[in-house]
């Protein structure tokens, strides 16, 4: 297959170069395409590809909720744009999308078909990227994942262990919890999910559920920083507000033999990535 990449530098746009190395694919980083830039987009449309993975997106959360006219121009119509390109060049679509689209007060994982109600301006915006893919194509797939991180990324693990040499003691939140996602995993996932031709809404994370607390631990733990003290809270000030918990099942990708291991699993993959053990 011809495959087209946007946000072919971040880190699930390297780990999907990876993943898909027996086809023909165009990697665009952000300084080969601005997706908010319609024309530029369009024309895109003279490589014919087979599929387009859109995972160029503003994902700084309290970024878009102090910039939202740039979140939406970049998450909702560079979306559009994207879609349209699809749409011309008679390509499936294959678009990155987010848990924060959910509320998180469901109080139980949430169905692929679950109503939607974000409360930050990151997952509407992200929202209204699904909302152009879906009233412009009818084949796509719309992979909602959430807490990505990979190899050689500014994240959150990344984050928790710099903190750690920096500051004698950590908090933490325990009241956010969702599903830490290694991006290699996703982008293999996404890999063979492509192949399916079975258009939808998939959720492709890694299996379990986590706080921030416990995310943050594990990591320390598994860099054999188990004695560091941690503490939690309850309490982080931030522009943008967060969903309690963003559990999400994985029925409709399981059900088309796409699935993703233990959060846990990722973890380790990516201190050995790091070589922090």
């Amino acid at each position: 297959m011809r495959i087209l990449i946007t946000g072919a530098n971040g880190q699930l746009g390297r780990a999907l170069q990876r993943a898909l190395v027996e086809h023909e694919t165009l990697p665009l980083a952000h300084a080969d395409l601005d997706v908010s830039d319609r024309s530029a987009v369009l024309a895109l449309a003279d490589w014919e590809p087979d599929v387009i993975i859109h995972a160029a997106a503003m994902t700084n959360v309290d970024g878009c909720e102090l910039d939202p006219e740039a979140a939406y121009r970049v998450n909702a119509l560079g979306t559009q744009h994207v879609a349209l390109l699809a749409q011309r060049a008679n390509a499936a679509l294959c678009y990155v999308s987010t848990d924060y689209v959910y509320d998180g007060e469901k109080g139980e994982p949430y169905w692929e078909w679950d109503a939607t109600n974000p409360l930050n301006v990151y997952g509407a915006s992200k929202l209204a990227g699904e909302w152009f893919v879906r009233h412009l194509l009818t084949r796509f797939y719309i992979a909602r994942t959430a807490w990505v991180y990979g190899p050689g990324g500014r994240n959150f693990p990344r984050k928790v262990l710099d903190l750690a040499v920096q500051h004698p003691v950590l908090r933490m939140v325990t009241n956010e919890a969702g599903h830490p996602t290694y991006a290699p995993h996703l982008a293999q996932a996404i890999a063979r999910l492509i192949q399916t031709e079975a258009y939808g809404i998939y959720h492709l994370v890694n299996e379990g559920c986590a706080t921030r607390f416990e995310f943050a631990r594990a990591v320390l733990n598994a860099v054999g920083r188990a004695d560091y003290p941690l503490e939690p809270t309850d309490h982080y000030p931030r522009p943008a507000r967060v969903p309690k918990r963003a559990e999400l099942h994985t029925l409709a990708a399981r059900h088309v033999g796409v699935g993703l291991p233990h959060w846990q699993e990722g973890l380790l993959e990516w201190v050995r990535a790091e070589g922090l053990v």
